[in-house]
């Protein structure tokens, strides 16, 4: 099978827009470079389009190269036959590949091998033609040194028959199939280990039962977890019977003794085989898509997350709460650079109310601030508390900020090269100031596993997760754009057809010959060759630079066509930035042409009228009430506002501004059925909740926002 005809096969796509897709990946270009600028080639398919070719173009690449190596094992047995081959090579699937392979794989010594060394198949040959009632006569023929008897010649004979039924491809199908359709997971306690604290939240679990099937994602990693805790035990379960009479039916064609050691084998071989491998084969199936549910939620999350509002270029005092360890102050510019830290102590057990106050506002004079950025953990509302009371010059914006692996970026790497001096309590403040400028720049710095918008995010496959957030990542950053003069190498990182090494070199350059003035110059980068700059150009922005074009989603491969629009109606480029009346007047199909179609020229268009726009909203100021300060201070029927800080395949969890997030079940939050919580919220959405139930014990709030 072709590679083309496989993700045909796959997808909804056409044959055409695949076809140009492929080539262009096999041209090394990235898919948000593919996405944006080579609309025409894909029939305009979107990031997630393009993601699903590349999927799938994976998915073939790696079954082509298993197919591969099966066929170089046959040939060593010298057993690959015409058919064989024919049937490996059309296989579209592992789990079929692996069908075909597994009469073939080299075994550990089992009990069918130990029966054919001691010349028992035979036996089983006649056996299985059913074509005989004196078994007995038959079986003691073939006794010896090693079979004593007739009865262990009979037994040696079905362990052989049992391999070759576990290993008939329409039997394991059809088992599949009934695991499919009706297998139950059942989990029972572990009783040794059920008073322990930490089994505690798995006690729904303690006795459970229910569709293998129709189970959500989130309660299958739930009881996954439970299991390799060793708090439980998971058993799959069909109707054996009817498993066992469906390989029967397939098999035995006679009444004669022939057909009851047949009926034998086919009992020991479900129960030691053939249900044992499939069972794991189903679970292993319903994790793999659990795993691919968990992730595409994390993965939406993240995004939402990644592309939150940014408060933009703001002088900042930043403050990382703390009662006993005190609150760190930092102030920085509107480049993000430290200006000044020390430390406050307004909270038990020193209580520096008032010098605290005091210091906030001097430093907030001194350093001109204009917004205050207060980290959402330990001490969070008391320190708001605290701002609020200030009696400012200037009229400043108080936000608080989720402070999500800031743990964990300021014992980094990265961290520690930005600032070699100073602790990680400096450092941990100054990504909560940074992450109220730009959440993007800054939250591309921490492993996006550490930033806390998911469920069970170490338990699904780690490669799988990391590839999907790293998608993310790559698709929000080159729809937001860059400004290389003033992006970290952790930003630059992920512009597409740039990377690590790029990015360093990228800094490195700007370091030794002062800023860019023109995309032309990034050519100069060391190693930064033409299909880098092409992948790059149009996701870098330079402000200020001489051509207007250069700080726009305009790619400089378009930059002619631009002037030939603006020559055509006697204007200069830049008389057409922002300029919607002129930009009406030009036709755009006059401009069209086999390689720039309406999609481009239309997205050129759109740039010109709001060159270099952030496509995300402006953060807004949001107050949490003020008399709610712990769990103990919630009230069944209160109306709250909130901030959804996640979202998961059951509902979403609100920030009330205390300790613990609450929960809306996805059946609270809509008067309507909602199949998906993110249909109805997002990540960051200010919303207004009602309690309905608080467990004081467990910690566990339930909310509403399906009230009115």
């Amino acid at each position: 099978m072709e590679l083309l005809s496989f993700i045909i096969s796959k997808t909804n796509l056409s044959e055409k827009s695949i076809q140009n897709t492929l080539e262009l990946l096999n041209e090394d270009c990235t898919v948000p470079f593919i996405a944006r600028y080579r609309k025409e080639k894909t029939g305009n398919l979107d990031e997630v389009q393009l993601g699903e070719i590349v999927k799938y173009k994976d998915q073939f690449e790696a079954l082509e190269k298993r197919k591969k190596a099966i066929s170089k094992s046959l040939e060593e047995q010298e057993v690959l036959t015409n058919e064989l081959e024919e049937k490996i090579k059309n296989s579209q699937d592992l789990t079929t590949l692996e069908d075909l392979y597994l009469p073939f794989k080299k075994k550990r010594k089992t009990k069918a091998e130990t029966a054919r060394l001691n010349g028992l198949e035979p036996l089983a040959k006649i056996i299985m033609s059913q074509r005989t009632n004196d078994l007995e006569y038959l079986a003691s023929k073939y006794t010896s040194d090693e079979i004593k008897s007739s009865a262990q010649a009979l037994e040696g004979a079905r362990f052989i028959i049992a391999e070759w039924i576990s290993e008939r491809t329409d039997i394991r199908n059809n088992i599949r199939f009934q695991l499919e359709r009706f297998a139950v997971i059942i989990t029972k306690a572990i009783k040794s280990k059920i008073d322990d604290d930490k089994a505690q939240k798995f006690k729904d679990y303690f006795d459970w039962n229910e569709s293998l099937q129709r189970i959500p994602s989130h309660r299958l990693l739930a009881i996954l977890r439970a299991e390799s805790a060793g708090f439980i035990r998971i058993k799959i379960k069909i109707d054996d019977e009817r498993a066992i009479s469906k390989i029967e039916n397939r098999i035995i064609r006679s009444q004669n003794e022939c057909a009851v050691q047949i009926s034998l084998a086919i009992q020991d071989v479900y129960k030691r085989l053939l249900f044992p491998s499939i069972s794991n084969e189903a679970l292993s199936i319903a994790k793999e898509k659990a795993d691919d549910a968990a992730i595409n939620v994390f993965a939406k999350n993240l995004k939402q997350l990644l592309l939150g509002s940014p408060l933009g270029e703001k002088r900042i005092l930043a403050i990382d709460p703390g009662f006993r360890s005190g609150c760190k102050l930092v102030c920085i510019n509107k480049q993000g650079d430290l200006l000044h830290n020390e430390t406050i102590y307004p909270h038990p057990p020193q209580n520096d109310f008032k010098g605290a106050i005091k210091k906030i506002s001097s430093l907030s004079d001194a350093y001109k601030i204009e917004a205050i950025a207060i980290g959402n953990g330990t001490a969070s509302r008391e320190t708001e508390h605290l701002i609020r009371k200030i009696q400012f010059k200037n009229s400043l914006e108080v936000f608080v900020v989720s402070e999500a692996g800031a743990s964990i970026y300021s014992a980094s790497k990265i961290a520690r090269d930005e600032f070699p001096n100073y602790d990680i309590t400096v450092r941990g403040a100054v990504s909560i100031g940074r992450r109220l400028a730009d959440p993007l720049a800054e939250l591309v710095k921490i492993d996006a596993k550490s930033i806390g918008v998911g469920q069970y995010q170490h338990d699904v496959d780690q490669a799988k997760l990391k590839k999907s957030l790293d998608t993310v990542v790559e698709s929000c950053v080159n729809t937001v754009g860059v400004n290389i003069n003033t992006a970290s190498e952790s930003l630059l990182s992920h512009v597409s057809g740039i990377g690590p090494k790029l990015a360093e070199n990228i800094v490195d350059f700007r370091n030794k010959n002062g800023a860019f003035s023109s995309r032309l110059e990034i050519k100069m980068v060391t190693r930064l060759g033409e299909k880098a700059y092409e992948q790059a150009a149009g996701f870098l922005r330079i402000k200020n630079a001489n051509n207007p074009l250069d700080d726009s989603a305009v790619h400089p491969e378009s930059y002619g066509l631009v002037v030939k629009m603006a020559r055509d109606i006697e204007q200069k480029v830049l008389d057409l930035i922002g300029n919607k009346g002129l930009l009406e007047k030009i036709n755009l199909e006059k401009y069209c042409t086999d390689s720039v179609g309406l999609p481009t020229l239309k997205d050129i268009i759109k740039e010109l009228e709001k060159p270099g726009l952030d496509p995300r909203s402006k953060a807004k100021v949001f107050t949490f009430n003020q008399n709610i300060k712990t769990i103990k201070d919630l009230r069944e029927g209160q109306l709250l506002p909130g901030i959804v800080n996640n979202i998961t395949n059951f509902g979403c969890f609100v920030d009330i501004g205390i300790k613990e997030s609450g929960l809306v079940h996805v059946s609270n939050l809509s008067d309507r059925f909602v199949k998906d919580a993110s249909e109805i919220v997002n990540l960051h959405q200010q919303v207004i909740v009602k309690v309905l139930e608080v467990d004081v014990v467990r910690k566990r709030i339930q909310l509403s926002m399906n009230y009115k």
